[in-house]
């Protein structure tokens, strides 16, 4: 019987839209010039990665001299981090973070502090959510860039960005957002919010991988982390992937356009899966914001079943899976965004991220919640830990 083969797994990585792929091609076989170049090859390129410059700049309400273009998020969060930090040191080395942050985030601020740099790492309350009186009193004069990613990519909690920037704006701070699980699933609109400086990726969103967007408002106070040529107005050297940025420009406005019924449609399947499985499967924790998170991502801890255990027994039922993000997922500790909630880490090493995505169906659902059932139940029955507790 041929296996099922069910992708829950959209927060780690997204299939290419097959309309993002046909806008890319024309990049590859027919105006594949380098788009620095001078010459007609040259021009028609940079004719392509401009229009896709405004393309995402329109969706992401800013300007298109603000938006550059990247490898994806976590350069993005190492040109901001480094490069705010870099730029501002003669002002102050005191940077605020979260104790949840994507390891980009959370590696360049430990890099930071081996070079003479102080950290704040910022508690969570219990749904993984940022207490803004903590924010407040941890704001020093020599803070010189706050740090808070938009979503949680392990348990979807939406962070008061809104906020954020008010109070940054107030203390003249600089604030940085990883926007990787935001952009193309809630709203963006960096008009209306004072984000100085943005980390998105298009392969998060139907796009292809290796393409990403640091957005800079005008004004911010950063230097160049990437050096060796005049690409991207100075601020990102490397000849750019104009096909990638084609077709993240595409992802964009598809995921944009269409993000109001796909979101409705996936988020009624997930919460469908989520209710179920707190039904059918006892001892079961669910990890986040009941309703302030981002409802495709469900994470769950299942006490008395190893995490790793569960998500190699569910990809042998066809079911891909995660125990958190996919640059953590090679560790065998317990999820740092899990621990950082408050949860202790015998509980959250049972931790499994569900992240429901375009394709998935009413049927993954049902076949989900059987397949889970059968292997949580099958894990504690082998666990002389589960049995005595």
């Amino acid at each position: 019987m041929e296996l099922n083969r069910i992708y829950l797994d959209h927060n780690s990585t997204t299939p290419t839209d097959p309309r993002v792929v046909e806008a890319m091609l024309p990049y590859m076989h027919q105006t594949w010039g380098n788009s620095s170049s001078l010459h007609l090859f040259g021009r028609e390129a940079r004719e392509g990665l401009e229009a896709s410059r405004e393309t995402i700049a329109s969706y992401l309400n800013c300007r298109p001299d603000e938006i550059y273009f990247t490898s994806g998020g976590t350069e993005s969060d190492n040109f901001a981090i480094k490069g705010v930090a870099y730029a501002l040191r003669e002002k102050g080395k005191h940077i605020i973070t979260t104790k949840i942050e994507h390891q980009a985030v959370l590696e360049s601020c430990e890099f930071l502090e081996t070079q003479g740099f102080d950290v704040t790492y910022l508690p969570v309350d219990e749904y993984g959510i940022v207490r803004l009186d903590e924010l407040r009193k941890s704001i020093r004069d020599d803070t010189i860039l706050v740090s808070v990613m938009y979503v949680n990519n392990e348990v979807g909690s939406i962070q008061p960005v809104d906020e954020i920037g008010e109070i940054c704006a107030e203390r003249n701070v600089q604030f940085h957002s990883d926007a990787v699980q935001a952009v193309g699933r809630i709203p963006v609109d960096l008009k209306r919010t004072k984000i100085s400086l943005m980390a998105t990726s298009a392969h998060k969103i139907y796009g292809p991988k290796g393409v990403g967007v640091i957005f800079i408002r005008k004004g911010s106070q950063i230097l160049p982390w990437q050096t060796g040529g005049h690409h991207e107005d100075g601020m990102r050297s490397g000849t750019v992937n104009v096909p990638g940025i084609v077709g993240y420009a595409k992802a964009m406005q598809i995921a944009v356009d269409e993000m109001d019924d796909t979101q409705k449609r996936v988020s009624a399947l997930a919460e469908d899966f989520r209710m179920r499985i707190l039904e059918s499967v006892p001892d079961t924790k669910f990890n986040g914001h009941p309703t302030k998170r981002v409802m495709s991502t469900v994470n769950f801890c299942f006490r008395g079943a190893e995490g790793e255990a569960l998500i190699v027994n569910l990809d042998m039922k066809g079911i891909g899976a995660s125990s958190g993000s996919a640059c953590t997922s090679g560790s065998t500790d317990p999820s740092h965004v899990l621990l950082a909630m408050g949860i202790p880490p015998e509980i959250a090493q049972s931790s499994v991220r569900f992240s429901f995505g375009r394709g998935n169906t009413i049927d993954d659902v049902d076949y989900a919640v059987m397949a889970v059932k059968e292997v949580v139940e099958r894990l504690r029955s082998m666990s002389p830990f589960y049995a005595e507790s």
